[in-house]
């Protein structure tokens, strides 16, 4: 049987060493989607180390957030809740393969980012969310788009991140398909975010990513949404 994750534990190990994060972010790219997630009382990131999503779900309301990955640093996530003035504990750690993780409960959101074109069956790794969902549960999968512009992008400069990726998650009719196979609601699959490019915050990428960066603010002159500039894909759905 063929392997279904792309990547391992040391491809995560290594990116974390380069990863800068500090302050739990005041804008982020799903503003649309908060107002109806922050409604729910419990969270869960699918991947969601160092638990930024997590602390953000909690400023806005949720009391019960949790994060699950298989590369969970306790004394990162401490000191990260401790830099935010959250409460020590505040963020639930489910250190375990997500393809492994038999839960014991259910979530009101359920969230990843980042996390799924990480894996060769798109359809399971979305499965394994919707099993997640509470009876009241509502879900956000955000995956990148490198099918445009920003693709292009890794390919010159960062081709073994791109090759980290699996680039048919990121086709639109193909996970418009997968969605409808689940017994959901007010599904919506579609692009998200201002135009934008980024390498990966790495040592090789250092002097790279300055020149990429102010390609990025060029780019933002041109709001187009679609497969060409925008960043994201947002995958929503409700039970």
């Amino acid at each position: 049987m063929k392997a279904n994750n792309i990547t391992d534990k040391a491809h995560w190990d290594t990116y974390w060493k380069n990863y800068r994060y500090d302050k739990v972010p005041k804008k982020v790219v799903f503003s649309s989607f908060v107002p109806r997630l922050a409604k729910g009382k419990s969270f869960i990131e699918i991947g969601g180390f160092p638990g930024v999503h997590a602390a953000y779900f909690y400023q806005q309301g949720i009391r019960e957030v949790a994060i699950l990955d298989f590369h969970i640093d306790r004394p990162i996530v401490r000191g990260f809740e401790k830099v935010n003035g959250l409460p020590e504990g505040t963020i639930q750690c489910i250190e375990s393969d997500f393809f492994a993780f038999k839960p014991e409960k259910k979530y009101d959101v359920v969230f990843s980012s980042g996390f799924i074109e990480h894996f060769e069956d798109t359809e399971d790794a979305i499965r394994r969310h919707v099993e997640l969902l509470s009876n009241q549960g509502q879900l956000l999968i955000l995956i990148p788009n490198f099918l445009g512009l920003n693709g292009s992008i890794q390919r010159r400069f960062d081709k073994a991140n791109l090759e980290s990726h699996n680039l048919k998650s990121m086709e639109i009719p193909r996970l418009k398909e997968i969605m409808q196979r689940f017994e959901l609601r007010d599904i919506s699959v579609d692009y998200l975010g201002k135009p934008m490019v980024w390498l990966e915050p790495t040592p090789e990428n250092e002097k790279k990513r300055k020149w990429v960066k102010l390609l990025s603010y060029a780019i933002k002159l041109f709001p187009l949404k679609g497969k060409l500039l925008s960043p994201y894909i947002a995958i929503y759905a409700r039970r």
